[in-house]
């Protein structure tokens, strides 16, 4: 009876797709093993057989994936689990990747020393291998399809895996802030290929199944993603060099997770966020005993810290209550007033324009070091036998100081007043019709914003030892200001914890590595907000309900229902008998 079968046409040309991927993989991994220049003096030093330099190795990993997805569209046992919902968009993803990191690679060394000849024959075999598996996996037939249920592991092989993926994630971090700030071309191979990966990941379905698996062990999952954090700085290859930038994007998340209570939580748009941090930061540098404070005392740490929330949460209050009956475009329009008057007003309080209280422009210098039990901040110390610098001091402070936020944020997302904030975000008239205190809810949310602000500025005087008012604009070269804080918000996802960390690393780390595009940052963000509002509105990391509400007319994929005679997938096909 098999004899009178069809067959179907199209297996035999999606096997030969497949493995057309695979050879074109495997010839981009040896080719990372050859030389791609000929000289030293283009950054990472392509020039060695038989050892990928940092560039190559990006493309040796591109490679691989691709590989490995390919394999698993061709039904090789063990690596099914890769593509849960399909492996087509996936490999082709991943290939794009690849070739687009190894072409940018090859476009460097042709810009950097001047001509085609600087490169190897190794970049061409490279840059050929890549563009024939992109071209193959471009063209394979979609097998897009529901993900199945996922076989269920054992507890110990899910708390592994959770580990795994942590170790993984830490040495992806790792390997980006690690770069080295003179070789911008590495960081921009690193952000191609990161973007690429994740964004396979996530058509491939892998990154849901693993995010299901880390919802089923929260805790297990909490104590991994705080002992990478802890981690890090006993990783570090070269000091303290680049613990300063992890310290700074853990105040920048710190301070945008407070933002999005207001933001995302309540729907208030804020334009002058970053005075809370300012309000907090000059509390802190004024009773902390600096030399040129106008009070002369000094606080313990943990008496500036609430010292410093509580002016936050004052001044939170102050304008709030006689602004947040205001909406829209009005409430904005207020809030960027009253960021510019902090900013203003503390370059006035010089002693001439005003009472000499923050030394006006000159700001507060020589804060001193925190100190806690004899345990200087602001000295190295040995610790396990590695020694940790004044930064990496100051980072495991903030670990501490968001944790803390993280706690605050998902207690008061998760509570009664957390609901109400959802309400009236989403409809303040119908939420008022319902019994809410609109105007009441919508305070706390300002001060409670406002004082968490406040906690991550009085660590931001100390790591900083000087406090000026031009850290506190709405819009600078450098973060944090007002506009990359909401960008950090709607970019990461507004309402969601991860978003807005995630948002704050990549608008804090891509300006500090990319200083040479300094004068088109702000061009760059806008390019970005708007392919972000074109391509996925809900942010980077959404929740449930944004991403049901800007994807509730999106079509799902037609899966045709296999017939008898045909294969149900991309390279499983049965042979005829």
């Amino acid at each position: 009876m098999t004899e009178n079968l069809p067959k179907n046409p199209a297996a035999p040309k999606s096997t030969a797709l497949l493995w057309t991927v695979v050879g074109g993989s495997i010839a981009t991994v040896a080719s990372t093993f050859l030389a791609w220049t000929w000289t030293t003096a283009f950054p990472g030093n392509l020039t060695v057989y038989g050892y990928p330099a940092e560039l190559q190795l990006l493309t040796l990993v591109g490679a691989v994936l691709t590989a490995a997805h390919a394999l698993s569209a061709l039904g090789i046992k063990g690596l099914g689990w890769l593509t849960p919902t399909g492996a087509r968009k996936a490999t082709w993803i991943l290939a794009l990747g690849t070739f687009a990191t190894t072409l940018f690679t090859a476009l460097a060394i042709i810009v950097e020393l001047g001509a085609l000849v600087d490169l190897e024959p190794g970049a061409g075999v490279a840059v050929l291998a890549a563009a024939l598996a992109a071209i193959a996996a471009y063209k394979l037939p979609d097998d897009t399809r529901k993900a199945s249920p996922a076989k269920e592991l054992p507890s110990w092989a899910e708390i592994l895996l959770i580990v795994v993926v942590f170790a993984i994630g830490l040495f992806v971090v790792t390997f980006g802030i690690d770069t080295d700030d003179s070789e911008p071309q590495l960081f921009i191979a690193y952000l191609i290929l990161v973007g690429f990966t994740a964004t396979a990941l996530i058509k491939s379905g892998l990154l849901a199944r693993v995010s299901a698996i880390t919802a089923r062990n929260r805790q297990v999952t909490v104590t991994a993603s705080l002992a990478a954090a802890i981690a890090f700085p006993f990783i570090q290859q070269s000091g303290d060099t680049y613990t300063l930038i992890a310290v700074n994007i853990l105040i920048f998340a710190t301070v945008a997770l407070g933002l999005n209570i207001v933001v995302g939580l309540a729907g208030l748009l804020d334009l002058g966020y970053v005075a809370f941090l300012g309000v907090g930061a000059y509390t802190a540098a004024l009773v902390s005993g600096a030399t040129s404070s106008a009070f002369g005392v000094q606080f313990p740490f943990w008496a500036s810290a609430l010292t410093g929330m509580a002016a936050s949460l004052v001044f939170g209050v102050i304008i709030g209550a006689p602004t947040l009956r205001l909406r829209g475009d009005y409430l904005a329009i207020v809030t960027l007033g009253f960021g510019e008057i902090f900013r203003i007003a503390m370059g006035n309080l010089d002693g001439t324009s005003g009472p000499k209280i923050t030394n006006g422009p000159n700001g507060i210098p020589n804060i001193p070091q925190l100190e806690f039990f004899g345990y200087n901040f602001g000295e190295s110390h040995t610790v396990l036998g590695i020694e940790l610098g004044a930064y990496a001091n100051y980072y495991l402070l903030m670990i501490l100081v968001m944790a803390l936020v993280i706690i605050v944020f998902s207690r008061a997302a998760n509570s009664r007043i957390g609901r109400a904030w959802v309400a009236i975000r989403e409809d303040e008239t119908a939420a008022t019709a319902m019994g809410i205190n609109g105007f009441r809810v919508k305070l706390v949310a300002f001060a409670l914003g406002a004082a968490l602000a406040g906690l991550a500025g009085t660590v931001q005087a100390h790591v900083n030892t000087t406090v000026v008012p031009e850290n506190y604009v709405f819009a600078g070269p450098v973060p944090p200001n007002s506009a990359f804080l909401l960008a950090a918000v709607i970019l990461g996802g507004m309402g969601t914890i991860n978003g807005p960390i995630l948002g704050s690393a990549l608008l804090f780390l891509i300006p500090a590595k990319l200083q040479f595009l300094q004068d088109y940052q702000l061009l760059g963000f806008g390019v970005a907000l708007i392919l972000l509002m074109r391509f996925r509105p809900e942010g980077l990391i959404a929740n449930k309900r944004a991403k049901l509400e800007f994807h509730e007319n999106d079509e799902q994929p037609a899966v045709p229902e296999p017939r008898p005679s045909e294969e149900s997938g991309v390279g499983t096909a049965k042979a005829g008998a």
